[in-house]
């Protein structure tokens, strides 16, 4: 189809509308985080890394972010391991239920994520507290395991149907067990998938605050809450500027990457 000039103009004026808007205060975010006065303006006084300086001294954000690595690293452990094994099911198996299950497993990611947070927050309380286990980081690398699961499953079960078992059966057929299929036929086939589905599962863990709020016990804060306690604090302000930037280029490299995989995994297999 070949569109107008008048087209093209308007098309491109809107898509660069969109960014603006998408992007426009994630950079004055950065701005911020350089600005030397205390309250955000608009243009800055000058340039200075201050509170960059002052941000890596903060003990409570290095311990929050320090927490945000650690639920982050386990929700994506759990939803490597968990949706590897669900896409396998529903990939390379025909039983009664699949797609139920295909549902289910891709519920989590379309939930509000209140409605995730208070239902998992009474899970806890119901079946957890009467065993002694209170809301901590496990219960917080759970929750964020519920939703990091359907992206792993998403990427493994994409990467599976467009491969073919015939591979691993000839593998099978020529002696090889099957740990070595795995190892040597079916672990090559979906390994960009999993690091693809690995990063995105710890960006989407990395960033998450709705859930974390309902699920986070006495004593543990991830970076995302503690900027959300500390940004109307006056003295912070500058502070949570630069953590916020931060926290901006910290997910910005592992999406760059799970999508730089993506593309291979789509163009056969090469980035």
């Amino acid at each position: 189809m070949r569109l107008s000039r008048s087209a093209r103009i308007a098309l491109r004026a809107a898509a660069g509308l969109g960014f603006a808007v998408i992007y426009g205060p994630l950079l004055l975010v950065l701005v911020n985080s350089l600005n030397p006065d205390r309250s955000a303006g608009w243009p800055p006084s000058g340039l200075t890394l201050h509170w960059w300086s002052a941000a890596w001294h903060n003990s409570g954000a290095r311990q929050a972010l320090w927490v945000s690595v650690k639920a982050g690293l386990g929700a994506t452990a759990v939803a490597l391991v968990l949706g590897t094994l669900i896409a396998f099911a529903v990939a390379r198996h025909r039983f009664f239920g699949r797609d139920a299950l295909s549902f289910v497993v891709v519920l989590p990611i379309a939930l509000p994520g209140i409605v995730t947070g208070i239902a998992l927050n009474s899970a806890f309380g119901t079946v957890l507290e009467p065993l002694g286990v209170g809301l901590g980081l496990f219960t917080v690398v759970v929750g964020h395991a519920t939703f990091c699961i359907v992206i792993v499953f998403n990427n493994v079960v994409a990467r599976l149907r467009r491969s073919s078992g015939s591979s691993e059966e000839a593998a099978a057929d020529l002696g090889a067990h099957g740990v070595r299929v795995f190892a040597d036929v079916t672990f090559p086939a979906i390994r960009s998938a999993l690091l693809a589905g690995g990063l995105l599962a710890f960006a989407l863990s990395f960033d998450e605050i709705v859930v974390t709020t309902f699920t986070a016990g006495p004593g543990v804060e991830t970076l995302p809450l503690w900027i959300y306690e500390n940004m109307t604090r006056p003295q912070q302000a500058p502070v949570v500027s630069v953590v916020a930037a931060v926290l901006v280029l910290l997910s910005v490299v592992p999406i760059y990457v799970a999508q730089r995989l993506s593309a291979g995994t789509a163009t056969g297999g090469r980035v």
